[in-house]
C-alpha cells in the first residue's frame, strides 16, 4: 500500500490536531490558534489569486486578520506554496521550523509489549497532564486535544515502576496522528519512545487505521532519530515564514 499523499496528510493533522477556529481573508485561511502551537495559529493559501500582482494585498489583508486576533503573522508553506514563499520572502519574511512528516504503515509498527509498558486512557489522568506540562505542553495545547477530532486517546507509559512518557493520538480518514509525545528526561534513552509509539500503532490497528504519521521539526534531531528508526519515511515537508525579528516558541510539531 503507497504511503498517503501530503495533502491528506496535512488534512488529518488539522483534523486531529486543530485549531480554536478558522475563518477566509481573501484566498487565505486564518486560523486561531489560542496558544495551541504555531499550525494551529498559521494562516494558509487556500487558492492562487488570478493575477500575480494581487497576491501582496491578499498577503496584507491576512496580516490584518490574523493582527485582530492578537497573532503576529505567521504563514505555513507547503509544496505547492511556491509563490507565496517568494512573495513572503520580498516582503522580508524569514523561514522558521522547517518540518518534516513522517508515516508508515500501522502494520510495520504494531507489536506487542511488555506487561503495563504502556496504556490508552481518556481523559488523561493528572500524571499524564504534569508530565505534558513539564514538556511545555501546558493547558492551551492540551485544550487542542479537547476540541479533536475521535477516536483519540492519550497514552500513558511506565519505566522503572514510575510514569516515564506521554502522547496523545487522534484518527481521520484512516491516518492515525501521534503528537505531543513527551519522555521525562531522566527516563530517556531507554525504549520509552518506542513503546509508547508501538502502542500508538496497536492502538491505530484496532481503531481501522492504516497510516500512523507524526509531525516533527528538522531541528528536533533526536525525535528524527527515533522515528527513522521505527521504519517511519519522510513523505512530506512544510515550513513557516514569520517576519524579520518576529520570536516564537518552537512548536512541538
Amino acid at each position: 500500500m503507497s504511503l498517503p499523499e501530503i495533502r491528506r496528510l496535512l488534512k488529518a493533522a488539522e483534523a486531529t490536531w486543530p485549531p480554536a477556529a478558522r475563518k477566509a481573508a481573501g484566498p487565505f485561511v486564518i486560523r486561531e490558534g489560542l496558544g495551541g502551537g504555531q499550525r494551529v495559529s498559521a494562516a494558509t493559501l487556500d487558492g492562487e489569486p488570478a493575477e500575480n500582482d494581487e497576491l501582496p494585498a491578499h498577503i496584507g489583508a491576512a496580516e490584518e486578520a490574523m493582527r485582530a486576533l492578537g497573532q503576529e503573522p505567521l504563514f505555513m508553506i507547503r509544496p505547492q506554496d511556491c509563490r507565496l514563499d517568494a512573495a513572503l520572502a520580498e516582503r522580508g519574511y524569514r523561514i522558521k521550523d522547517p518540518v518534516n512528516i513522517l508515516a508508515a504503515p500501522v502494520y510495520a509498527l504494531a507489536e506487542p509489549l511488555p506487561p503495563v509498558s504502556a496504556f490508552s486512557i481518556w481523559p488523561p489522568l493528572a500524571i499524564m497532564c504534569e508530565l505534558w506540562d513539564e514538556g511545555g505542553i501546558g493547558p492551551a495545547r492540551r485544550a487542542v486535544m479537547e476540541r479533536a477530532c475521535r477516536p483519540k486517546t492519550a497514552i500513558l507509559a511506565r519505566s522503572c515502576d514510575r510514569a516515564a512518557g506521554v502522547a496523545f493520538a487522534a484518527i481521520h480518514e484512516g491516518i492515525a496522528m501521534v503528537h505531543a509525545l513527551e519522555v521525562t528526561p531522566a527516563l530517556r534513552r531507554q525504549g520509552v519512545g518506542r513503546n509508547i509509539m508501538h502502542h500508538a500503532a496497536n492502538w491505530a490497528r484496532k481503531e481501522g487505521a492504516t497510516h500512523l504519521a507524526v509531525l516533527v521539526t528538522k531541528a528536533n534531531a533526536a525525535a528524527g532519530r527515533l522515528y527513522a528508526s521505527l521504519g517511519m519515511e519522510i513523505v512530506g515537508e512544510y515550513h513557516y515564514r514569520v517576519q524579520q525579528g518576529e520570536t516564537r516558541a518552537d512548536d512541538e510539531e
